[in-house]
């Protein structure tokens, strides 16, 4: 079966069962896409570069990206996607940004930044940087590990990125380099790419600033997927984690580019947390959904319901104390692999702070396992001494089949919807 390129149906509730009941049946996704108001191809790439040609290579038993785990830096490692990949066989998981000088000078030591389980599967590859050269080689060294699409971060906002770095979101402001990069990116791996950014940076925020950037991207560079974190970065100084939060949310603009750019696919980022509120983006037109905190800070409540409630079909069956044992066996095995102490049990531990969110005995885990981390020395044994602040019921449960509410996020977007987009190229289009 091959679900690499598939359409979203846009209609009736719950989603995913008209999509998914004729597995067999799908059509690609340019086949499949909604009338939009006005036609627009983005073609001055694509008689070169036809669409989708590299999407459908992509491993033919994984479903779309439907559901994303956001990168999100010292979060999304290789422990952290071990336990998330045993609550959701079918998110898509994303790496942590990786540089793309670090892959470049890291070159005899990339298992340490680039290895991962077959089982993480599908998987992309977050790389950033501002140089072509180095973007070409840490693509070239990072296509022989096999991750199913490779990512450029336009979006993110952190000073040392974006400031010093001069890349992540301050790329948006070049949106030419960008569709170069992307060019240069697809010519060194046998995947699909794809861009993540924002709407757009400090005074450059404006909808029809934001579509020249894609236009541009995407008509100089293979680029169809963008996933687009629907806040403006501010680079003024303010903190990633305010860049989170003190942008407005202007899901407008998201769907905005739907209607203005139909042979693209997007997804949406930002300000969702629930999994109604994934399956709402869906209905109404979202290609795909990313989520990043709420699958850190609560994940059982979101990645537990991934697979049912968002593809329709059944989730792992592991309770969460399967998945404890599953992930012992893991974190044991890599204790110390890299270097004395390296990973440490405290790094191990890390992804599993928040397994707990909200359930009777959390705190009291916590505190036990924070002092359990100075003696013991594997994994096992933590658990050993920890376990008991847990009932049995949290710990043997599986995923409610109630899902917890959200609000209705996207309400009255379609009134809010800027002035369609009309490129200066457009008197340019294939005939």
């Amino acid at each position: 079966m091959k679900f690499a390129v598939c359409s979203l149906f846009t209609s009736p509730p719950p989603f995913h069962f008209n999509a998914l009941k004729n597995q067999h049946k799908l059509l690609p996704l340019h086949l499949l896409h909604r009338q939009p108001t006005q036609f627009r191809k983005i073609c001055s790439h694509a008689q070169k570069h036809p669409l989708h040609t590299k999407e459908d290579m992509v491993a033919g038993s994984y479903f779309p990206p439907w559901f994303s785990v956001a990168p999100m830096m010292e979060c999304t490692d290789n422990h952290y996607r071990t336990v998330a990949r045993l609550m959701s066989k079918h998110a898509w998981l994303w790496t942590e940004m990786i540089a793309a000088e670090t892959i470049v000078y890291q070159e005899h030591n990339l298992d340490r930044f680039l290895a991962y389980s077959p089982d993480q599967h599908p998987i992309v590859l977050q790389i950033g940087g501002n140089n072509l050269d180095n973007l070409a080689k840490a693509t070239r060294l990072a296509n022989a590990y096999g991750y199913d699409e490779i990512n450029l971060n336009c979006g993110c906002p952190s000073p040392k990125v974006a400031g010093h770095g001069c890349f992540g979101a301050s790329l948006m402001l070049n949106p030419k380099f960008v569709g170069e990069a992307m060019s240069v990116i697809a010519a060194n791996c046998d995947v699909p790419v794809s861009v993540k950014c924002r709407i757009g940076v400090d005074d450059h925020d404006s909808y029809e600033e934001l579509c020249d950037f894609i236009y541009t991207v995407a008509s100089q560079s293979p680029t169809r997927h963008f996933i687009i974190h629907s806040r403006k970065a501010m680079l003024n100084g303010i903190s990633p984690a305010d860049n989170r939060k003190i942008p407005p949310l202007k899901y407008e603009y998201f769907f905005g580019l739907l209607r203005d750019f139909p042979d693209l696919r997007f997804t949406i980022n930002g300000g969702i947390t629930h999994i109604d509120e994934v399956n709402t983006a869906l209905r109404k037109g979202a290609h795909g959904v990313m989520i990043g905190r709420a699958c850190y800070s609560n994940p059982w409540s979101v990645l537990g319901h991934v697979d049912s409630a968002v593809y329709g079909v059944p989730g792992t069956g592991l309770s969460r104390r399967q998945i404890l044992e599953r992930y012992q066996v893991y974190a044991d095995n890599v204790l110390g692999k890299s270097g004395p102490n390296k990973p440490t049990l405290r790094t191990l531990v890390k992804p599993l702070l928040s397994f707990f969110f909200a359930e009777p005995g959390n705190g009291l885990w916590k505190r036990k396992a924070d002092a359990a981390m100075q003696k013991c020395t594997t994994m096992k044994a933590l658990l050993e001494e920890t376990l008991d602040a847990l009932p049995d019921r949290v710990l043997d449960a599986l995923p409610s089949e109630t899902l917890p509410p959200g609000e209705d996020i996207f309400a009255g977007v379609q009134d809010l919807l800027p002035p369609q987009y009309n490129s200066l190229e457009e008197i340019i289009l294939c005939a």
